[in-house]
């Protein structure tokens, strides 16, 4: 989940006159302008969404938006909705002419997004739309969400009860009353200025994230977790005759999509005693002779492969709905690639190696930082920090390959290459294996 959780006893909460306020100051004398807000806060809106209904499960949205900023807001998250891969549908009942209203009416007719009036709406909304995005009023009227008070919330009982509240700038007082599954802030833009002033106690947004959850995520029954995959049909003949081309062929797809750390991978071991054990670790090369990786020479890992020279690596690529499981022997690279490899690192990361024990106990984390500095003290005047011996790398020599691309319904694709000899040379039969 690209947002952290916040307590939210911890968050601070807006009257209706405060938010007008803030509102004012932010289009006064910061100088943000009101397209600028709403975009923003329909970028938001739509990221929320998206943390919890995928676009695999929950597809078609309809969004109601109001005559006024709120609907400009539901507007502007109906387009990136659009795409993000979801297919949005617009009821829009009370139009204004105002240029900036238009110009988010065009862009979304631009994308062929469908405009409801109210007489074609279904009675039950639920069986032609899977998410309803309720952009109707703004803090500026008495309900929000619809039916709700922006102070008491939900008084009469009778107004929606949503699943999701997207609070923008910071919550309202009513939000304290919502008890949905799910509460995020967005609308990642308020400047400490606003934020001394009101005291606010805002959550800090982790990396680029344009929202967070407010409060404990809903308690969730591990055995209802799925994802229903859909990709592109993997077939034999697209494939690469050489799984290492096949394989650098998906890590350039992963490294365009801009996925976290396409080079990690699962490296599982057994020792003699035939306990498996794996965790996660880098790849850092892979040519015809196999795949790379540095360690410590005298961690559990390396321990296990002095005993059984043989291991498994898995790469998971989930933006892509692909993996790619690799079995082979392992041996030590040269210590001339160790070396060049081990001063190519930043300098910490050179001292860092030096300081752990990799996989042995220590008294506390106090042990590790007291080491560094005297490592960083000790070598200050030296441009050259040495390799330790115990520290180097390994290349697992691939015997076996398989590709994997999810599919819908579990009909996944797997392609395994295993090698034969053909007229005395070497070449890799492909084969689909069942899912």
């Amino acid at each position: 989940m690209a947002s952290s959780v916040q307590n939210q006893g911890s968050i601070s909460y807006l009257t209706q006159r405060e938010a007008a306020e803030v509102d004012e100051t932010l289009m006064g004398p910061l100088g943000f302008s009101v397209d600028q807000l709403m975009e923003l806060a329909g970028l938001s809106v739509a990221t929320s969404i998206n943390e919890v209904y995928k676009p695999s499960e929950y597809n078609r949205v309809l969004a109601i938006c109001g005559p006024g900023n709120n609907g400009g807001d539901g507007l502007v998250a109906a387009r990136h909705l659009y795409h993000f891969g979801y297919k949005p549908f617009v009821c829009y009942p009370k139009r204004t002419q105002k240029p900036l209203y238009s110009g988010l009416v065009t862009q979304l007719e631009s994308l062929s997004i469908p405009f409801l009036s109210v007489d074609e709406l279904p009675m039950d909304l639920s069986k032609d739309f899977d998410i309803l995005v309720d952009a109707m009023f703004g803090f500026s009227f008495h309900d929000i969400p619809s039916g709700w008070h922006v102070e008491e919330g939900d008084v009469g009982g009778d107004g929606i009860k949503p699943d999701m509240l997207v609070s923008l700038t910071a919550p309202k007082l009513c939000a304290k009353k919502f008890s949905g599954p799910h509460h995020f802030l967005g609308g990642r833009f308020v400047p400490p200025a606003i934020a001394e002033k009101y005291k606010l106690q805002l959550p800090q947004y982790p990396g680029i994230s344009m929202c967070v959850r407010i409060g404990k995520p809903p308690q969730i029954d591990i055995s209802s977790l799925r994802e229903n995959y859909i990709s592109p049909e993997f077939l034999e003949e697209q494939v690469e005759a050489d799984p290492l081309d096949q394989f650098r062929k998906w890590f350039d797809d992963a490294m365009a999509a801009n996925l976290k750390e396409p080079n990690a991978m699962a490296l599982s071991t057994t020792g003699k005693d035939g306990k498996p054990s794996s965790r996660m670790v880098l790849l850092k090369g892979v040519d015809k002779d196999g795949f790379v990786w540095f360690t410590n020479y005298e961690s559990q890992k390396a321990r296990q492969l002095s005993e059984n020279p043989h291991a498994a690596l898995l790469f998971y690529w989930d933006g892509l709905n692909r993996q790619v499981r690799v079995e082979g022997s392992v041996e030590k690279v040269s210590d001339e690639e160790s070396e060049q490899y081990f001063h190519s690192r930043p300098r910490g990361s050179q001292l860092g190696a030096i300081v752990s024990k990799q996989s042995t106990v220590i008294p506390g984390r106090h042990v590790l930082h007291q080491q560094y500095k005297e490592l960083e003290e000790k070598y200050s005047k030296e441009s050259l920090i040495p390799k330790p011996k115990y520290w180097g790398g390994y290349r697992l020599k691939p015997e076996r390959f398989e590709f994997w691309q999810g599919q819908p319904s579990r009909l996944h694709d797997r392609l395994e290459y295993s090698p034969q000899e053909t007229d005395g040379k070497r070449v890799w039969k492909i084969v689909r294996l069942a899912p």
